[in-house]
């Protein structure tokens, strides 16, 4: 016999063994096989978000090969079915943010447009602590301009009479949104792409009312506005904004340094109205409710309590849903709530991996865009973290009840909120890393006091304070409540100016962020031990995050906005009066750790009010870089004398074709098909914003990022 034939046989041999493996596999792992229906929804919308709509073809040919496949192997077996409902989800999850895409965006402004308009305001948002109202205005259409807007009013312009319904006129200066202004970092344009904003800009001048509203606020609204105004004003000084955002979710108030020290110190999701403060009130009130009808034998003899509470409950639900602004994090909370009130009522159990994954489905279907958001990844990771650990045996026997001392008693349930706390830390500070480029390192500690102070004491307080209001008798509760909130001020700014508060990473790979992904669905949807084959892949993942190394130039897209970093964190700028947003950002993505110095300051870095020249070492040689920094013209034959001395060249300007460096001239021609820009100069690696977001269709940079070579 040749050895062909054998070859052909050993490897059907194979492939039945691996069929039957993966079908036992399956097979013994059935109860948990409807967790997989979310993930493959995900992976529907981030091929979507990794490719864009040019990938559906060959995504379509590969599902329809996969289902074929499946029927070849036997629709009646597991593995089969496995695949056909895979392929499905996915292609239903492509649709979804692909329609989503279609039919709820809006074409973005093509440049910068100066002029008057006419506008119908559709909501207000107060950022006072920033010194601006936020309007989102529909224009009319007769103007050259996106139908739907976001403009910027300073806080003295603004007026009561500029609310939802009035029509306004005013001089503004519109904007395209902008996208990444550096490889990694956020994108606004991918936002206001699925809010069906197609231009965000600042007015210029008075404000002035064309045609008052001629409606009043809706009961939500008015209810919110006047709330935040109240807990404002009763609380004590200092925690009335932190104390409205708890209640209601208003945040432009809170301070930007209050606001970076709830970051900083792992707290800042208790200012998002989520699931935290959904569950806090609905849970409370099935709680009181669930009691208070025991109490009444008639009530309770006809009815079932349980579902009467749970009724009510979602009433509740739904009304401080509306009342916070009903924003995308309180629906996905309220949802998850109506779920978890739905299995009270019919005695299951109430919190669940299965139950989590038909929220999650039900948010992908809805909101698919929201896949690729913080928010989004941070709450469901942090809801399936705390299942599966109380799903595990020893801490089960860890918090379940017995007859001991208060003390011992107290001690387990700190040490189980400690574990808990530490368990979602080591989950999402990945996605923190990934998201922010930062990640507290005390927030574990720091939430096992916030969370009980908030949900416990400062909440419950502010609602009886609501309440006393009526008979005037609110001011001990407000007193009460400000001086939690104050307690979780100082505790923000005290965990924030701890040492090493802060771990900061510069912008990681995006195939590191997938293959941690992968490893933790991996642990969290199967239950026997191949699950711990997970922690290859997360591994893997989280030791790229961690060693993800810092580029040695940024460059923002509009070309004024210059870094240069050493290994060790050290950043120096081309501009060091640089505003201090760009600032920021070019910190977060480098990842530095010292205040930023001026290129002046340099090791043998030479200096003109026109240019700096300069180099980097790299690990092959030194890398020579001319960068200019005024809008002062430089002669032609001057200009192409000092570009080919160098091998890089940077200018937020055209420059001659005359200007050849050996490298990479990046200048404006460049930067309006790249956008932002980090080099790795090791390896001469470089790094664009139009090879990450050029397949969008909300992208404005070119669809080829241009691939500079060394020249000898």
């Amino acid at each position: 016999m040749s050895a062909r034939p054998r070859i052909g046989e050993l490897c059907v041999m194979f492939l039945q063994n691996m069929g039957g493996v993966l079908e036992r596999g399956l097979d013994q792992e059935r109860d948990r096989l409807p967790l997989f229906a979310p993930v493959a929804l995900g992976v529907g919308v981030a091929i979507w978000q990794a490719f864009g709509e040019i990938i559906f073809w060959p995504l379509l040919l590969t599902c329809g090969a996969i289902f074929f496949f499946a029927a070849a192997i036997g629709r009646q077996r597991k593995f089969g079915q496995f695949l056909i409902v895979a392929a499905v989800l996915i292609l239903t999850g492509f649709a979804a943010i692909s329609v989503k895409s279609r039919y709820t965006a809006a074409s973005p402004l093509q440049h910068i447009w100066i002029g008057e308009i006419y506008g119908q305001v559709e909501s207000v948002e107060d950022v006072s602590a920033r010194g601006i109202v936020r309007l989102i205005l529909k224009t009319n259409s007769e103007l050259t301009i996106p139908r739907r807007i976001r403009v910027n009013v300073s806080t003295e312009k603004y007026r009561n009479e500029i609310r939802s319904g009035a029509i306004i006129r005013a001089k503004v200066r519109l904007m395209p949104p902008p996208g990444p202004s550096l490889p990694g970092g956020y994108d606004f344009a991918r936002q206001a792409w699925f809010q069906g904003l197609g231009a965000t800009g600042s007015v210029l001048g008075e404000v002035h009312i064309y045609q008052k509203s001629t409606g009043t606020l809706s009961v939500w609204q008015m209810w919110r506005k006047n709330i935040s105004d109240h807990v404002q004003m009763q609380m004590p000084m200092g925690s009335g904004a932190i104390g409205s955002a708890l209640l209601v979710g208003t945040r432009g108030t809170i301070s930007e340094e209050d606001a970076e020290a709830l970051r900083n110190s792992g707290m800042a999701h208790l200012l998002s109205v989520s699931g935290l403060h959904v569950t806090a009130i609905v849970g409370g009130t099935f709680f009181l409710l669930s009691r208070l009808l025991a109490l009444f034998p008639w009530f309770a003899l006809r009815f079932r309590v349980p579902v009467a509470a749970a009724a009510i409950s979602a009433i509740v639900a739904i009304a401080y849903t509306l009342l916070t602004g009903a924003e995308v994090p309180t629906i996905r909370a309220c949802l998850t709530a109506l779920l978890i009130l739905a299995a009270l009522a019919s005695g299951r159990e109430a919190l669940s991996l299965r139950l989590l994954a038909a929220g999650a489905s039900v948010i992908l279907l809805i909101w698919p865009e929201s896949l690729a958001g913080p928010s989004f990844q941070l709450s469901f990771s942090a809801v399936a973290t705390i299942i599966i650990l109380h799903e595990s045996g020893w801490v089960r026997m860890l918090t379940e009840r017995r007859d001991e001392a208060i003390l011992k008693r107290g001690g387990r349930i700190l040490l189980s909120l400690l574990l808990t706390g530490l368990a979602i830390e080591l989950v999402l500070a990945p996605i923190a890393l990934y998201h922010f480029h930062k990640s507290g390192v005390y927030g574990a500690l720091a939430n096992i006091l916030a969370i009980p102070l908030t949900t416990f004491f400062i909440m419950p307080l502010q609602l009886l304070g609501l309440f006393a209001d009526s008979v005037g008798f609110g001011q001990p509760f407000w007193w009460a409540a400000g001086q939690g909130v104050l307690a979780i001020r100082w505790l923000a700014h005290f965990v924030n100016d701890a040492p090493g508060a802060v771990f900061a990473r510069p912008a990681v790979a995006g195939w590191a962020f997938a293959a941690f992904a992968v490893g933790a669905l991996w642990i969290a949807i199967f239950q026997r031990s191949q699950r711990w084959l997970g922690l290859i892949p997360a591994a893997i993942g989280l030791l790229s995050m961690m060693t993800a190394p810092r580029p040695d130039l940024l460059l923002t897209g509009d070309g004024k906005h210059l870094a240069l970093v050493t290994p060790s964190g050290k950043m120096a700028l081309l501009r060091p009066s640089a505003g201090e947003y760009a600032v920021s950002t070019l910190t977060e993505n480098a990842a530095a750790t010292e205040d930023a110095i001026a290129i002046e300051n340099w090791p043998g870095a030479l200096c003109s009010p026109d240019m700096c020249s300069f180099a980097l070492q790299s690990s092959q040689r030194a890398i020579t870089i001319l960068a200019t920094r005024s809008g002062y013209l430089v002669p032609a034959m001057e200009m192409a004398a000092a570009c080919n001395r160098v091998d890089i060249v940077i200018s937020d300007r055209r420059l001659p074709y005359t200007c050849k460096p050996r490298w990479l001239k990046a200048d404006r021609n460049f930067l309006e098909r790249s956008g932002g820009i980090a080099l790795y100069l090791d390896d001469l690696r470089i790094e664009t914003v139009s090879a990450q977001t050029a397949h969008h269709p909300w992208s404005q940079l070119g669809v080829t990022s241009p691939k500079p070579t060394m020249q000898p």
